[in-house]
C-alpha cells in the first residue's frame, strides 16, 4: 500500500528551522556580548577598580577664627562687614577707649612717682652711711672722754658723777650708732644688687602699666589672620565682654575636605595616598589634587552629640563612616577657591601601600598655626616704661 505525501505538509514542516538558526545566533551572540562584558568588567575591576574608592558623602572643612574682645568695652565704631577681605592686623570693631585711657594715665604717673621714691631709697642708703660715719665719730669722742675722766678721778680733778655722766653719754652714741646700723641695713635690703629700673616695686609698677597699655590697645580689635569675614554679629552700642564672639573670619587657603568612607572601604586606605576631588559648585570641569592628609580616629557616630547606645533594645547593623582628611593643592585652591560646607565628589587611588594607617609624631620645631598680629603690642609697652623710667632718673645718670 503506496502512501501519498502531501507536499503542502512538508513545505510546513521545513519552515522552522531557519527560524531556529537565527534564534540560536542571536543568543550565541549575546551570550558572547555577556562574556565579553564580564570579561572587560573583571579586567576593569582587577586593573582600576579594586585600586579606587570614592564617595560622594564629602564636604568641605576649614579654620572658622572667631573675633572676639580681650577687654570690656562699648562698640563706636564697626570696621569690616560680611563679605569683606581683611588682612592680618586690620582693624575691625572699635571699643569706647576713655575708661582704659583714664587707667593709662593713673598707670603711668603710678610709675613715675615709683621711680622717684625708689631713688630716695638710693638717697636713705647715702644718708644711712653719711650718719654712721658721724655717729661713730660721736662714739669716739665720747669714748676719750671717758678715758680722760677716770684717770681724773683718783686725783680728785674730775667727780665720780661727771665720770658716769660722761659712760652715760658713751652708752647713748653707741646705742645711736647701732640703730644707725639697723636703719642702714632696712634700706639697703630694699636696693641691694638692684638698679632702678630692676627694684621690685618699680618692677610692680611698669606691669601695671603694661596692662593699662594692652587694655587701651586693645579697645581696637584686630584680625589675627587674613581671610574673609563671616556672621558678623556685632552692632554698634553694644556693649561687649570679654569672650563674645563679634564676628568670625574664614581664611580661604586653609581648607580641605572631609570625605565620610564606608568602614568597608578602608582596608587598603592610607596617608599620603593621591586623591582627586571634584566641586558640585564647578561640576566636572574642575578638579583638585589631594592627597589622604589623616584617617579619623572614630566613627562619625561615636563622636556626635547622642552617640547611639546599642546595648538597649533590637538592634541592627548600620555600616558605619569614618570622617577622612584630605588635603587639596593651595594652588588649584587660590585658582578656584571653595567654600565652607560644599559638596565634594571623592577619589582615592589605593595602590601606593607604602603610607601609615595612623600619623606619626610632628617635631614641634614651629607652631602648625601662628598669629603675628599682637607681637608689636608689648613690645611698644616695654619701650613706653624704659623712657618714663628714664625721664624720672636724676640727671647725670641719664644716658
Amino acid at each position: 500500500m503506496t502512501s501519498e505525501i502531501n507536499p503542502q505538509a512538508a513545505t510546513a514542516t521545513a519552515a522552522p528551522t531557519p527560524k531556529n538558526g537565527k534564534r540560536k545566533r542571536a543568543l550565541l551572540i549575546l551570550a558572547a556580548i555577556v562574556l565579553v562584558a564580564g570579561v572587560a568588567w573583571l579586567a576593569y575591576y582587577l586593573l582600576v577598580a579594586r585600586w579606587h574608592q570614592d564617595t560622594d558623602d564629602a564636604y568641605v572643612q576649614g579654620n572658622v577664627v572667631s573675633i572676639v574682645p580681650q577687654t570690656i568695652g562699648t562698640v563706636i565704631a564697626i570696621d569690616a562687614d560680611d563679605g569683606m577681605k581683611v588682612e592680618a592686623g586690620q582693624p575691625l570693631v572699635e571699643l569706647d577707649r576713655n575708661d582704659a585711657q583714664v587707667a593709662y594715665d593713673q598707670a603711668v604717673a603710678n610709675l613715675a612717682g615709683t621711680v622717684r621714691q625708689v631713688r630716695g631709697l638710693y638717697s636713705n642708703v647715702d644718708a644711712g652711711q653719711a650718719d654712721i660715719r658721724a655717729r661713730q665719730v660721736a662714739v669716739a669722742q665720747a669714748r676719750e672722754d671717758v678715758k680722760r675722766r677716770e684717770g681724773l678721778v683718783a686725783t680728785g680733778a674730775v667727780s665720780r658723777e661727771e665720770l658716769a655722766h660722761a659712760r652715760d653719754m658713751l652708752a647713748a652714741a653707741e646705742a645711736a650708732l647701732s640703730a644707725s646700723h639697723g636703719q642702714l641695713a632696712r634700706s639697703r635690703a630694699l636696693v641691694d644688687a638692684t638698679t632702678v629700673q630692676g627694684q621690685p616695686q618699680v618692677q610692680a609698677a611698669a606691669s601695671q602699666l603694661r596692662q593699662a597699655w594692652l587694655n587701651l590697645q586693645r579697645t581696637a580689635i584686630v584680625a589675627p589672620v587674613s581671610g574673609y569675614v563671616a556672621q558678623r554679629h556685632v552692632q554698634l552700642g553694644q556693649r561687649v565682654q570679654p569672650g563674645t564672639t563679634l564676628m568670625t573670619i574664614v581664611p580661604i587657603e586653609q581648607m580641605w575636605v572631609e570625605a565620610n568612607f564606608k568602614e568597608t572601604q578602608l582596608t587598603k586606605m592610607r596617608i599620603g595616598q593621591p586623591v582627586e576631588v571634584r566641586a558640585d559648585l564647578y561640576g566636572g570641569s574642575v578638579k583638585y589634587d589631594g592627597k589622604v592628609a589623616s584617617l579619623g580616629l572614630g566613627t562619625g557616630s561615636a563622636f556626635s552629640l547622642l552617640p547611639a547606645q546599642n546595648a538597649s533594645g533590637n538592634w541592627i547593623k548600620i555600616v558605619q563612616r569614618v570622617p577622612v582628611r584630605i588635603e587639596l593643592d593651595p594652588k588649584q585652591l587660590a585658582e578656584h577657591p571653595l567654600r565652607l560646607g560644599l559638596s565634594m565628589a571623592v577619589d582615592v587611588s589605593l595602590r601606593d601601600q607604602d603610607g601609615a594607617v595612623m600619623a606619626t609624631a610632628r617635631k614641634a620645631a614651629e607652631p602648625l598655626l601662628s598669629t603675628q598680629a599682637y607681637a608689636s603690642q608689648l613690645d611698644d609697652a616695654n619701650a613706653l616704661i624704659a623712657r618714663i623710667i628714664e625721664q624720672n632718673l636724676p640727671q647725670g645718670t641719664r644716658n
